[in-house]
Formats: C-alpha cells, sequence, structure tokens
C-alpha cells in the first residue's frame, strides 16, 4: 500500500477529464495535477520544447510532492516526450496514446478510424503507429484541430465561433465514412456535443481518458503502489497561469473537487 498521490500534467484543462476518471475509478488515490496554461498550447510548439516541458515538470511533480506515479495527460506530450521521460524517471510513467488507440481499434466496426488532435500530435504519427502495430488492416484517416485548445481554455465549448471552426476542421474526417472517432487531445471530450453534431450520431467518439484511468489502476496493483481503501484522496491543482482563472474554469469542467489552485512559477521560463 502507498498513500503518496498520483501526478498528472497537461497544458491546461484537458487532463481535467482524467482527474474525472480517476476520481470515479480509484477514489482513494490522491492526485496533483499540473495544468502548464502559461506555456499552452502544446500542439503548435516543437517537439524539443514540449519534451523540455515535460520532463520540467516531471521533475517538479517528483522533487515537490514525491509522486509515485505519473500521467502525461496531454496527447502531445506523451507523442513526443512519454519515451524519454520513462528512461529518466524512476517511477512508473503512463501516457495516453496507447489506451486510446486501443479502444478507438476495440470499437470500429468497419475497420475505418478517425482520430483528430493537435498539428504536434497528429504530425508525430505517433496514433498511426500505435493503431498499426494493433491492426494493420485498419483505414486511418487523421485530422489536425488548430485552435479547438484555445476554444477549451477559453471556456467556449459550445459557441458559434467553435462550431464554425470545428465544421471545417472536420471536413476530411467527415467524408472519410469512419464508424470511430478517436479524440486525440484530452481537451477535446469537452467539445463532444459539438465534434458529434459534425460527425454524425452514427459514429462513436473515444475519449482516452476511461482508458487511461483503467491503465493507471492496473499499473498501480501490479506494483503495488495502491493506496489503502479506506483512505480518502486528496486532491491538489497547480497552474502555471493565473491561479484564480484556473480555479473557475477549472471547477466549472471538473466539478467540485476542483475548489482551489495553487501558481507555480518558473523563474527564469516564465
Amino acid at each position: 500500500m502507498d498513500s503518496r498521490p498520483i501526478g498528472i500534467f497537461d497544458s491546461g484543462f484537458g487532463g481535467l477529464t482524467i482527474v474525472r476518471a480517476l476520481v470515479d475509478l480509484v477514489p482513494s488515490e490522491s492526485l496533483v495535477y499540473f495544468g502548464d496554461s502559461a506555456r499552452y498550447p502544446y500542439g503548435p510548439r516543437n517537439a524539443s520544447e514540449v519534451i523540455s516541458f515535460s520532463h520540467q515538470i516531471a521533475e517538479y511533480l517528483i522533487s515537490t510532492f514525491d509522486v509515485k506515479m505519473i500521467i502525461v495527460a496531454c496527447n502531445t506530450a506523451s507523442s513526443v516526450a512519454l519515451d524519454s521521460l520513462i528512461e529518466r524517471f524512476d517511477r512508473p510513467i503512463v501516457g495516453v496514446i496507447g489506451p486510446g488507440a486501443r479502444s478507438a481499434v476495440a470499437a470500429s466496426q468497419s475497420g475505418r478510424l478517425g482520430v483528430i488532435g493537435t498539428v504536434g500530435t497528429i504530425s508525430s504519427g505517433a496514433y498511426l503507429r500505435e493503431i498499426e502495430g494493433l491492426d494493420p488492416t485498419v483505414e486511418l484517416t487523421c485530422a489536425a484541430c488548430p485552435g479547438l485548445v484555445e476554444f477549451v481554455e477559453a471556456g467556449e465549448t459550445d459557441s458559434e465561433q467553435v462550431k464554425v471552426l470545428a465544421s471545417r476542421l472536420l471536413y476530411p474526417i467527415k467524408n472519410a465514412k469512419i464508424d470511430t472517432l478517436l479524440l486525440g487531445c484530452t481537451h477535446y471530450p469537452f467539445l463532444a456535443r459539438v465534434i458529434q453534431d459534425i460527425v454524425g450520431r452514427e459514429v462513436v467518439l473515444i475519449s482516452s481518458a476511461e482508458e487511461t484511468a483503467f491503465e493507471v489502476k492496473a499499473t498501480l496493483v501490479k506494483s503495488g503502489l495502491s493506496a489503502p481503501d479506506s483512505a480518502s484522496g486528496k486532491y491538489t491543482f497547480l497552474s502555471s497561469g493565473d491561479p484564480e482563472r484556473f480555479k473557475e474554469l477549472g471547477h466549472r469542467l471538473l466539478g467540485p473537487e476542483l475548489e482551489d489552485a495553487q501558481q507555480v512559477s518558473w523563474k527564469g521560463i516564465l
């Protein structure tokens, strides 16, 4: 049994979808969530920057909170930094690419899948490699969706502007006759209603949040790191941006678990 917290990080609010899934699945686990809101979005940044940010945040979570595991809740960071994080740090590190890909392949009946994500995630080819490794017969259509993360970070998840942008970005997905669409960014579940209206009700939307939570639980059990069942999870939220704004919007997106947020400033960087 291990009562130390689990560390989670994302470029902003997107990883709160994983927090929600973990709160429901493993309520005895304590969580420390870091939203790098001052440097979002990660999608347009080059890989070396994202890798540097990911290592910096992981080091901070370990040195400050002694987290027993790290969840890379950002798809962009998972696609370019996960391997180097696993190599450097001596504790379990879980990304979102594998769980999401496995769930999408299992859900598809026709073998025609779509994946949407940030420019960084799609250009990395991480989902293409993962899905081809699972089933090389899958017909995969990928589309980068620049701008959608910014709408979520601004709290606009149902505005006319986001609907117009999403409709344009999802045009190749809609025409590909897919039956399953993987939301390859943890921000996108907050836009699920808009996305569903565009691609059609017959298309199954897959979010990696729940699958990632199941993988986290299995890893905790396998590694002997689970918190005692009698424990009551505590939740800490950190932001590199404005903590008041993070608290206000994060509370709306996540729920009552997000009561407060603390600011973390990177000296010499921000």
